[in-house]
């Protein structure tokens, strides 16, 4: 159930996506495909705080069909690397953007230690259970010194509601602990508060209306829709919320 529920949510939505974007047009792109990964603001903050220029090669893990990629090559000039493990998320990011995919797990990332500039993790954390293991790798590939820039979903105490399949939720000790732990040391970091604009949410909503235009009756829609209510109750009821974290690659 955990498995079909996930691949729901991270791929087939992210390829139904792609094709509704083509239908409505490119601005929907980036805002579409970071639906239910960063707003603007929360892109921002992470971009500022990790330093984005042109030219630095950013390493997204866990990409999704691009859209956070993109922005920051949009907005900041940097050298996107996408990794992403589902095929049709990988490939949306392709048909979207036209980024390079590299499809591997980020336990395992095939890439040259000290290869890379900058990472991103955004929304990934909470969906791996071996979280050791994904910290210890993105820091390996990192130069010394690199920034790391993690929107991670945090549990606020014990949880009354059943989580989302495929969803472990870290404490923030158990987050610092495990940074720690990985070789990085915390700079800044705040809660996401601030959501996105009108005019980004409309075009997002328009792309999902599409999909759910089409594929309404699906059964990884459903899933996939089953995911997304019960993330809204844990919200809506404290039990979560999300974290943007600023952290540097240290000698480990």
């Amino acid at each position: 159930m955990s498995a079909s529920a996930m691949s729901a949510e991270f791929d087939d939505v992210p390829g139904w996506t792609a094709e509704a974007v083509e239908q409505l047009g490119e601005r929907h792109a980036i805002p579409a495909a970071c639906r239910g990964s960063a707003s603007p603001a929360a892109l921002a903050w992470l971009a500022e705080a990790c330093e984005l220029a042109p030219g630095i090669r950013l390493l997204d893990v866990g990409a999704g069909a691009g859209g956070p990629a993109a922005w920051a090559a949009e907005r900041f000039g940097v050298a996107p690397i996408l990794l992403e493990p589902m095929p049709a998320a990988g490939r949306a990011a392709v048909r979207l953007f036209g980024l390079p995919v590299v499809a591997a797990d980020g336990r395992r990332i095939p890439l040259r230690t000290a290869s890379v500039d900058a990472a991103w993790c955004l929304g990934v954390l909470c969906t791996v259970r071996d979280k050791a293991a994904m910290l210890a790798e993105i820091h390996r590939v990192l130069t010394l010194g690199a920034s790391l820039g993690l929107l991670v979903v945090l549990a606020r105490g014990p949880q009354v509601l059943p989580a989302p399949d495929g969803n472990h939720f870290p404490t923030g000790g158990e987050l610092l602990g495990l940074l720690t732990g990985a070789g990085f040391e915390v700079v800044e970091q705040i809660d996401q508060q601030t959501g996105a604009p009108l005019s980004w949410t409309r075009r997002a909503e328009q792309v999902a209306a599409v999909v759910a235009s089409r594929h309404r009756t699906d059964p990884a829609f459903r899933l996939a829709a089953h995911q997304g209510e019960r993330f809204a109750r844990l919200f809506a009821s404290g039990q979560i919320a999300v974290r943007l974290i600023h952290a540097v690659s240290r000698p480990a």
